[in-house]
């Protein structure tokens, strides 16, 4: 899974969305370091929508302007759920062999 698709879908879990509160929570998310654009970013949800991992949740007029809230779905949830198990386990790998090293690593605890 693409680091923004990931950091859509865990915007999305504790609470549906419109763009620009997705943009600004992937934002956080990411300390700053992921910042998506408009066109990326409704590109991401009309892809994630077809895939069955997100949903529109409702949709709300704005001074005139049409807000659309996006969910995450059960079926994103599950996938959510499997990457973060992923990557605990990918970073755990990591861990270990840092910790191998001959030199006393920085920021690891010696088990």
């Amino acid at each position: 899974m693409q680091e923004p698709t990931f950091l859509i879908l865990t915007a999305l879990a504790a609470q549906p969305l419109h763009g620009y509160g997705i943009v600004q929570s992937v934002l956080d998310l990411s300390a700053g370091d992921v910042r998506l654009r408009p066109g990326t970013l409704y590109g991401a949800l009309d892809r994630l929508a077809e895939q069955g991992l997100i949903e529109v949740d409702r949709e709300e007029a704005v001074e005139g302007r049409l807000r659309r809230y996006y969910r995450l779905s059960d079926t994103g949830a599950a996938a959510l759920t499997t990457e973060v198990d992923r990557l605990r386990k990918r970073a755990a790998a990591a861990e270990d062999q840092l910790r191998r090293r001959p030199e006393i690593t920085p920021g690891l605890s010696g088990a």
